[in-house]
């Protein structure tokens, strides 16, 4: 049984592991669209992180949405076109996101048989989701198998993340005009996580480099529990890659043993939530994932 893997851009898949992939069309990458001021563009466009930097420092609104229940329709039946049997449908927190519904919705319309798993997660830590389903199918594992180690990935993965500004927080109604306001005059840098499916707030830090610092002891702490050569790295940048660089480097010497972390842009579901110079870290077991990629 030939097993294919649909998911959406919230992946942040390094572009060279998706164009690592073997020809066959096994992983097909929906964009979800992205909205900027009165214009609609689709992520994953090459200058769609410039296009949201620019719109954010002026102002202008920036949102996103979910990819059309057609548009998942379209992938499921390419699919089915290029000899696949089922498909595993992998897919951004429900929670932040009505995605994974839309799919559900396109996999009631198709004639192949298509499980969606709502990884409850976003960036990376769905890509690796994502990743473990690629590599299951590519070894003939059935779908039910597949669907499975999307789910276990994602469930042993986890997002950290540090903003360096509150204000875009405050735009998307992630946090009150008040909280915003204070926020900044003590110059509090905020550590974010995603538990539940959902963006909390984990700590307040007082400056830039402390945020940063104490970024890496969280991430530290919560690959402890695992043998190092279980470690799976991830980190999302939105206009500091240099620093996401570096980042991955300290996180690498601090893990020894573990995998060479992914490195890529940060998707644009939270960049248009988060502002410029977010770092995210995710974290979590190596599971079936192999492999790294260069930036994106």
């Amino acid at each position: 049984m030939r097993t294919a893997v649909v998911t959406d851009s919230a992946a942040a898949l390094p572009a060279a592991y998706v164009s690592g992939l073997p020809p066959d069309g096994i992983l097909t990458v929906t964009p979800m669209p992205v909205m900027v001021g009165a214009e609609i563009y689709g992520e994953g466009e090459d200058d769609i992180l410039e296009t949201i930097a620019v719109a954010l420092a002026a102002g202008t609104p920036v949102k996103t949405s979910r990819p059309s229940p057609g548009q998942f329709e379209q992938a499921y039946r390419a699919a089915e076109l290029r000899g696949f049997d089922g498909i595993v449908s992998v897919h951004i927190s429900g929670e932040l996101s009505g995605t994974a519904d839309a799919a559900r919705l396109a996999a009631g319309r198709v004639g192949i048989p298509v499980d969606v798993v709502d990884t409850r997660t976003v960036g990376m830590a769905q890509g690796l989701a994502v990743q473990a389903a690629v590599e299951a199918a590519s070894a003939g594992a059935g779908r039910s198998e597949v669907a499975a180690a999307a789910a276990a990935q994602a469930e042993n993965t986890h997002v950290f993340f540090y903003v360096p500004s509150l204000e875009q927080l405050r735009r998307g109604g992630r946090i009150g005009a008040a909280a915003s306001l204070l926020g900044t005059m003590l110059a509090i840098k905020p550590i974010l996580a995603v538990d539940g499916g959902r963006i909390v707030p984990l700590e307040n830090v007082r400056s830039a480099a402390r945020a940063v610092a104490r970024l890496e002891e969280i991430v530290v702490a919560a690959a402890a529990p695992q043998p190092d050569d279980s470690v799976v790295l991830a980190v999302h940048h939105f206009g500091n890659q240099e620093e996401a660089a570096g980042l991955a480097a300290r996180l690498e010497a601090a893990l020894p043993g573990c995998l060479p972390a992914q490195i890529s842009s940060l998707p644009a579901v939270l960049a248009a939530h988060a502002g410029l110079g977010v770092l995210a870290v995710i974290v979590g077991r190596s599971a079936q994932v192999h492999g790294g990629g260069g930036p994106s």
